[in-house]
């Protein structure tokens, strides 16, 4: 049996990206809830996202979202995070909530509304080059409702033209960007999504170059799906460029990460271990994409890294060499122990003690909540629009 002291310094330099937009007001489509201490600013959103980060130390890196997130001056706002103690990490773009793109956007018929949204992500671009970001993410909330209502193969054919040119604008950057292209198989478009699932994402970045990547966000799967196949193949052929971390009972939930299935996370994240997907050496990002509807936003986050900490160091946990022997043998329910013996392996304690000997508290939450941040933010953030997605 494999124990934590083999696998701690393996947990070193673990680093889960969070994005703003968790910190604003969030909600259904039927209401978004405001609560007390949104932030109102892009810059209390950073001041959120470095308060997970000291009191975790999992959290070096905040995502941004634009238009959400604009200000005049991007390399100021990168000045204004390192002074916090944090970074600006990917740069995520948005072609889903203006008018033109009620019929797409990069695969949309009329050449200008295309240019328009390619413009957008060049804007994106721009904003890479001002903070130092790596990674160009791309989700598309585009597809049609009803059999007949657009062409699927020129929807296709224009999404590749589209991404070509954002591509193309990329390579100029530097020598380490990269675009990462996201999936989901349903919403907003019911009968056919133009980008619905890793098969597809895959084929579309593969077309442009090794610096095209597919982004695998863990709430965008149909019921029953094996996700951990998915990260496995993608690993496999080189494509997985970043995770967005989240749970759902029933769709795209964006509930806390490992809130529905934590064994789910687990066998996630042993792909991950198993596939040369974390430590050092590893090119793939973690991120969480998540909505605190209800729970407080700063917590919320807390408990999600925290999550992901102690399931990768569940993964840590196998005996590979006992699991590759019992499989070797054909033994179906010696390997499955193996497995489970990892998963069921209380590390809370030793990664309390962990965290003690790097300066950090051994319980975050309870050392959030006792430190007045929650109650300061709630008290100075009087006045002003809160916030939010919507």
């Amino acid at each position: 049996m494999t124990t934590f002291e083999q696998i701690a310094a393996q947990l070193e330099g673990q680093a889960i990206e969070v994005p703003s937009w968790a910190y604003g007001n969030s909600g259904t489509r039927f209401k978004v809830f405001g609560t007390p201490g949104t932030p109102r600013t892009v810059e209390e959103k950073i001041a959120d996202a470095a308060t997970v980060h000291r009191f975790t130390g999992l959290a070096p890196t905040v995502a941004l979202h634009i238009p959400w997130d604009l200000v005049d001056d991007f390399a100021a706002l990168r000045r204004y995070a390192e002074d916090l103690g944090t970074g600006i990490g990917t740069i995520n773009s948005n072609t889903f909530q203006d008018d033109d793109y009620k019929f797409g956007a990069l695969t949309h018929t009329d050449a200008k509304i295309r240019q328009k949204a390619i413009d957008h992500h060049f804007e994106c671009l721009d904003v890479m080059a001002a903070t130092g970001s790596r990674d160009l993410k791309i989700w598309l909330a585009e597809g049609t409702n009803y059999p007949g209502q657009g062409d699927m193969r020129g929807r296709q054919d224009r999404l590749a033209e589209s991404l070509q040119t954002i591509y193309e604008r990329l390579l100029t950057l530097g020598d380490t960007q990269r675009l990462v292209l996201e999936y989901k198989f349903f919403e907003p478009a019911f009968y056919h999504t133009d980008v619905p699932d890793w098969g597809t994402s895959y084929a579309q970045v593969s077309a442009l170059g090794e610096r095209a990547m597919v982004c695998l966000d863990t709430g965008h799967h149909a019921p029953g799906t094996n996700i951990e196949f998915i990260v496995a193949q993608l690993l496999r052929l080189g494509r997985l460029g970043s995770f967005d971390f989240n749970s759902r009972f029933y769709a795209d939930d964006d509930l806390i990460v490992g809130a529905a299935d934590p064994f789910q996370l687990f066998r996630i994240l042993f792909e991950c271990v198993r596939g040369g997907g974390f430590g050092p050496d590893s090119d793939v990002a973690y991120m969480l994409d998540q909505c605190h509807n209800v729970e407080k936003k700063i917590p919320g986050q807390i408990r999600s890294v925290l999550n992901v900490q102690e399931m990768t160091a569940r993964a840590l946990l196998v005996d590979r060499d006992a699991l590759t022997a019992a499989q070797e043998d054909g033994d179906v329910l010696g390997a499955n122990a193996v497995f489970m013996d990892a998963f069921y392996t209380d590390v809370r304690p030793h990664l309390a003690a962990w965290r003690e000997e790097r300066g950090l508290p051994g319980d975050p939450m309870a050392a959030y909540l006792a430190s007045g941040y929650q109650e300061q933010i709630e008290a100075d953030r009087i006045g002003g629009a809160q916030a939010g997605w919507l």
